[in-house]
């Protein structure tokens, strides 16, 4: 269950990941120590499709279906190299109706908390 947090300063709800992201990373790191070859060349594969996107998505004279065909590349290398990741679906963690419920109820709490805040230090 993702648990919402206010940042330091109080001014932010945080939706901590990151414990999400470790697993995929470590899992990366052993399938590079494996075989670095072949990851070597979906990191290097997966890069140049993120380079061209970019740079597609930048531009202003560029077709539509040229971003499709950029962001369809990109897709199909980031699928490769979360084919080398076993836990990469837990990434996106599904949440139940309850699980949902508490879920919302928190972050509107923490917001509640933080327009609160805003509200008592804008009056004098």
């Amino acid at each position: 269950m993702i648990t919402p947090q206010l940042t330091t300063d109080g001014r932010m709800v945080r939706l901590p990941l990151t414990d999400h992201a470790a697993p995929l990373l470590d899992e990366l790191a052993l399938a590079y120590a494996q075989d670095p070859d072949t990851v070597g060349r979906l990191l290097a594969a997966h890069a140049a499709s993120v380079t061209a996107l970019d740079y597609i998505a930048c531009s202003e004279d560029a077709a539509e279906y040229e971003r499709a065909m950029r962001a369809a590349a990109a897709d199909g290398t980031r699928e490769a190299l979360l084919d080398e990741c076993p836990s990469a679906p837990a990434l996106d963690p599904l949440l139940g109706p309850d699980d949902a419920v508490t879920l919302g109820t928190r972050l509107t709490r923490q917001a509640a908390h933080i327009r609160n805040t805003k509200n008592r230090s804008s009056h004098p």
